[in-house]
């Protein structure tokens, strides 16, 4: 009699399973370029500087602005916060719910929830809109916490967000032993491995195959993450 053949293991992202999830909102959670993309172009109007070419602009979703302003257009800073200020106040008028929840997204967090892994939102958007954006897509439930960029205390670049919020899920209560960085770009990846912390790069966002470098592992869309994340709680116990 032939014999059954055993089940492929679910994939394993890194050599320790994750007690916790932090994942990036922009390109990860929520397509957001068309608020963002037309806010920036307000912003560089009122500056006086002229826009970059499409391909370029949307490269600035996801990175702090005030670094995409300052670094990749060259802007002395002066003018740099100038066009900062004005994006913050376009976007928070106009732009935060010009955006669409990604398909699969909302299954996705469901099941990483059920599977018993802890989530917070680690991104560069200005606090105060990431919450409204979470909130917005009913996606509340699902998170321990939100963290963003805040002038007010200082927390202005991706890897201080990382660390403020797993400082908060501790304070829930949620095990940070062995955190893992969800997101689109490189500017993820890089600042949590700053961190320390391992990062698995989706496909769906702003980013390209190429920022996959550092990464442990990557996912062409949300249940793709679902399965390589549970497959590694799985693995675990």
């Amino acid at each position: 009699m032939t014999p059954t053949p055993k089940p492929t293991p679910k994939p394993t992202p890194t050599s320790t399973p994750p007690t916790c999830l932090l994942l990036d909102l922009d390109g990860t959670l929520v397509d957001s370029a068309p608020g963002v993309l037309a806010s920036i172009q307000a912003a560089l109007r009122e500056a006086g500087t002229p826009a970059p070419d499409p391909d370029t602009l949307r490269t600035f979703v996801g990175p702090p602005m005030y670094e995409s302003f300052r670094h990749r257009l060259g802007l002395d800073e002066p003018t740099a916060l100038r066009a900062l200020a004005a994006y913050r106040a376009h976007y928070a008028a106009h732009g935060a719910l010009d955006s669409a929840l990604y398909g699969g997204v909302a299954d996705a967090l469901k099941a990483l929830a059920a599977a018993g892994l802890p989530m917070g939102v680690a991104t560069s958007k200005v606090e105060d809109q990431a919450r409204r954006v979470v909130a917005h897509y009913g996606l509340d439930p699902w998170f321990e916490a939100v963290c963003g960029i805040d002038d007010r205390t200082g927390r202005t670049t991706k890897r201080q967000v990382i660390r403020e919020c797993l400082a908060r899920l501790a304070r829930r209560g949620v095990d940070v032993s062995a955190p893992l960085m969800v997101g689109d770009r490189s500017y993820d990846i890089t600042s949590a491995a700053a961190e320390g912390i391992p990062a698995v790069h989706v496909l769906w966002g702003y980013g390209d195959r190429s920022e996959s470098a550092g990464a442990v592992a990557s996912a062409a869309g949300p249940a793709e993450l679902t399965d390589l994340l549970v497959g590694a709680r799985d693995h675990g116990r």
